[in-house]
């Protein structure tokens, strides 16, 4: 209820800008206007992390899992070739899997070595 008065609050502050009658098509917003009409459009998604913990706040996931690539070809230039850049993303979707789902990473890859990486899907 809060969120919709300050919304409400937010409409009032930014109105819509008026427009001569001669223009055809969408009104011209503001950033800002654009930004509270999403608000108010998609209430459900933007709280959606309040009611389900499971739910992250953002969904950066995809760039923090991507980041380690980056640093990788920044520290050593690049891949020497396709199969070892392969081989790198396996084990690091491995890791980034085990963290997932609570499992020590240690852990997780001394099972692998010894033959049980499917611990990280139980």
């Amino acid at each position: 209820m809060e969120y919709d008065s300050i919304i409400k609050t937010a409409y009032g502050e930014n109105p819509f800008p008026e427009t001569p009658a001669k223009k055809r098509g969408r009104k011209k917003k503001s950033k800002v206007l654009n930004l509270i009409c999403r608000l108010h459009n998609y209430k459900e998604s933007v709280c959606l992390f309040i009611k389900n913990l499971c739910v992250p706040f953002d969904n950066n996931q995809a760039e923090r899992d991507l980041r380690m690539v980056k640093v990788k070809t920044k520290v050593s230039g690049c891949f020497r070739n396709e199969e070892g850049a392969q081989e790198y993303l396996t084990i690091m979707s491995y890791i980034g899997s085990a963290r997932k789902h609570g499992i020590n990473v240690f852990t997780a890859i001394r099972e692998a070595l010894n033959g049980t990486p499917d611990i990280i899907f139980n």
